[in-house]
């Protein structure tokens, strides 16, 4: 458990949005961050999003996708109105976010980034996203994170392998 919130459960309080922190142990396998939390808090793969960061021609995106899925690069660049997007490298994505690989929140990063959300976030009465640690997952109602992260929102994921 966390000893004091972090700086996206801090944002999600400040705004009035209501949110259930849920920590887990982590078995520390690199890549496998968003299937892990959504094994140990028994919840389907596609309630649980995971963030990338993405470079829309040269611009870093936010891109919230469920962990079942895979984010679609072309998708994302049209939801940006940009031609192309590729995933930043881990090094670029912590710098900008101020948050760890395997932790990074939809919300309150160190520099605001547009965030683009996968449409089928809106399908479910809570989703499932990183409170900004690894083995941290704040529990939230989609609206909810659309506004608190002024989120756009559009079809970026594909069905998994």
């Amino acid at each position: 458990m966390v000893a004091r919130g972090t700086r996206a459960t801090e944002h999600l309080a400040r705004l009035g949005v209501a949110f259930t922190v849920h920590a887990y142990a982590r078995g520390g396998r690199p890549g496998s961050y968003g299937a892990e939390a959504a094994a140990a808090l028994g919840v389907p793969p596609e309630r649980v999003l995971k963030t990338l960061v993405a470079s829309v021609d040269g611009a870093l995106i936010l891109a919230v996708v469920p962990v079942a899925g895979q984010l679609d690069l072309k998708a994302l660049a049209e939801a940006c109105g940009g031609r192309r997007a590729r995933l930043a490298d881990s090094a670029a994505a912590e710098r900008a976010t101020g948050y760890v690989t395997g932790g990074i929140a939809p919300v309150a990063q160190r520099r605001r980034l547009p965030v683009v959300i996968d449409s089928s976030a809106l399908g479910w009465p809570s989703v499932f996203c990183s409170a900004g640690q690894r083995g941290l997952q704040v529990e939230l109602a989609p609206g909810d994170l659309v506004r608190a992260a002024g989120a756009a929102v559009a079809p970026i994921a594909r069905p998994g392998r």
